[in-house]
């Protein structure tokens, strides 16, 4: 059975007049006027029923307004309703459907960018570094600690500021420095920006000495240290530009106010598929370097590998991370270089919506560590973890081995049922939050049917006297409780998660005593339906009557449904 996608569910108005997706103007034309004759408002007297058929008349009415006009129904079947409350207004030029596409996209940006303009989004980082050696030396557990902070905003919807500060302590020295970024778009595809870093001797007393933490070559979480004897000033700027719809380039250049001295930096990036890409980075300074990479990344892995040489310096990387499932994943770093040789072996698991966890195994000339991850939001927490210098392999092997054998453990005896007691849970919740639209919905479909019992009692008494097409009964919900109904000698008992539906398919059944419903159209849409069980796969069982035979038939909720077929008799 098709599986229901987005550009499915854009379908309830073709679902309420009971038409095709494909269907021509005359044949909504036609369905409006069948549907506004059953509803129209002066055919009741009673108030309440009158009250009840403007209620559904607007829908139709509303329903042929859109399907009736060429542009509000292309914006109607690639976004929905979504798209016409967007605020798009095409003019004669928006012809196409991937200009239509285009345009919507172009809004989506812009509405995106104003809200972005209404708010503050910050971010920081702490990485403490701990030496389990140097603290059995009594010299303490922490190596090291660093922080950065920042706060973004959009001044308009060209320009946005950065400021940010970072501080860092390794051993007996450390430093500190605050940075303004200003970032002007030039353009949808280019931009530019000024940087502004300034050393605070003052922040933490050091007076001989200056380490600063440079993030503007390095991203957060992969710390450097730069001594510098005096206080440290630095300005730059850089230039962004999509030079193709593959191709995109950034130029920089730093400026040192201590010494004078230059950096300009380049990076060439390229879209070689639907899922890979390639950059070229070439710095040009006092430490000059250039860096090749690749990265390619879909739904389950993704993998990346870069080679730098540098002034007296080489390093390779390669990195692969496997997802097994969408809160679980693990990955492999590998790393060489001219001072480097290690290997990264670790896993994550999703928390919440904004929060996630990772543990790293790292084995190398320089020892063996353990790192630990936590990302909350735009926070991020990194303790790494130097268990021994000395490469011991019963030690390494113990390493790797315990602390996941521990996690597999309190996984199966803790975490699981932990998370399997909290879906529950959210699940009770969910089920009582859409009760009260189910209440609300199935109000709405029992007053449609009030207004549909007069002329079904007349279609199934006339298809009676012919010997034509009488629904007996039409069950509409849960596909699992009605699967159970292809067993003879199980009886349908009433529940919530199933309407009764037979009152509106008699009313479509047509003068040639025919019932068409039509192929990828949700059915819950169709005047006289409703979802009574949100979220959970539906089904549709119809028992009939046709020239003395009776019939059965199951049909998904996006599969089409002819009836009288001779494969449905009993």
């Amino acid at each position: 059975m098709e599986e229901p996608n987005e550009a499915q569910d854009n379908r309830e108005l073709y679902a309420l007049l009971n038409l095709s997706p494909e269907a021509s103007d005359e044949e909504i034309r036609r369905a409006y006027r069948q549907w506004a004759q059953a509803y129209h408002p002066d055919k009741y007297q009673a108030p309440q029923m009158k009250d009840i058929a403007t209620e559904n008349f607007q829908r139709i009415c509303e329903a042929y307004e859109i399907l009736s006009d060429p542009n509000k129904r292309q914006i109607y079947d690639i976004y929905g309703m979504e798209g016409l409350t967007s605020g798009l207004e095409l003019g004669p030029k928006l012809d196409g459907a991937e200009e239509i596409r285009a345009e919507l996209e172009r809004l989506r940006k812009m509405k995106e960018r104003e809200k972005m303009a209404a708010h503050f989004r910050s971010s920081g980082t702490i990485l403490a570094n701990m030496s389990l050696p140097q603290c059995l030396d009594g010299d303490g557990l922490f190596r090291g600690m660093a922080m950065t902070s920042e706060i973004q905003s959009q001044l308009s919807k060209r320009n946005a500021v950065t400021i940010g500060g970072n501080l860092a302590v390794n051993g007996s020295e450390g430093g500190g420095a605050a940075t303004a970024v200003f970032r002007h778009q030039l353009s949808e595809v280019s931009s530019v920006q000024f940087l502004a870093s300034a050393g605070l001797r003052a922040l933490i007393g050091l007076q001989t000495s200056r380490w600063v933490i440079c993030f503007l070559l390095n991203p957060i979480g992969q710390f450097s240290f730069t001594r510098f004897s005096d206080p440290f000033y630095v300005c730059c700027a850089s230039y962004s530009s999509n030079l193709s719809s593959h191709s995109a380039a950034t130029m920089g250049i730093a400026m040192s106010l201590r010494d004078g001295s230059l950096n300009l930096s380049n990076l060439w990036t390229r879209q070689l598929s639907e899922t890979t890409s390639g950059h070229i980075e070439l710095n040009l300074g006092p430490q000059s370097s250039i860096a090749v990479g690749w990265q390619k990344k879909d739904q389950k892995r993704s993998a990346s590998g870069e080679v730098k040489f540098g002034t007296g310096s080489f390093e390779t990387a390669v990195h692969y991370t496997h997802r097994f499932s969408p809160k679980s994943l693990g990955c492999i770093v590998g790393r060489v270089g001219s001072s480097s040789l290690e290997i990264e072996v670790g896993g994550g698991r999703k928390l919440s919506k904004f929060s996630s966890v990772r543990w790293l195994y790292i084995i190398g000339i320089q020892g063996i560590s353990w790192k630990f991850e936590l990302y909350r939001g735009g926070q991020k927490l990194i303790f790494p973890i130097l268990l021994t210098r000395h490469l011991n392999p019963v030690f390494a092997t113990g390493a790797f081995i315990v602390p996941t054998s521990l996690y597999f453990v309190l996984k199966k005896l803790l975490i699981k049922p932990y998370y399997l007691r909290r879906n529950k849970q959210k699940a009770l919740e969910e089920e009582d939050k859409n009760s009260a639209q189910v209440k609300e919905a199935r109000a709405a479909a029992e007053k449609a049917q009030k207004l549909q019992q007069n002329v079904a009692n007349r279609k199934r008494n006339r298809q009676l006297e012919t010997g034509g097409l009488v629904i007996m009964r039409a069950l509409y919900g849960n596909q699992i409780i009605l699967n159970n109904l292809k067993s003879s000698e199980t009886s349908f008992e009433s529940t919530s998660e199933v309407i009764d539906v037979t009152i509106p398919l008699n009313f479509l059944v047509n003068d040639s005593g025919q019932l068409k419903l039509h192929e990828g159209v949700k059915k819950s849409g169709i005047m006289g339906f409703c979802d009574p069980c949100p979220g959970r796969p539906k089904q549709l069982y119809v028992e009939y009557v046709h020239a003395g035979n009776q019939y059965k038939v199951w049909v998904g909720d996006y599969e089409e449904l002819q009836i009288p077929r001779g494969s449905h008799r009993i």
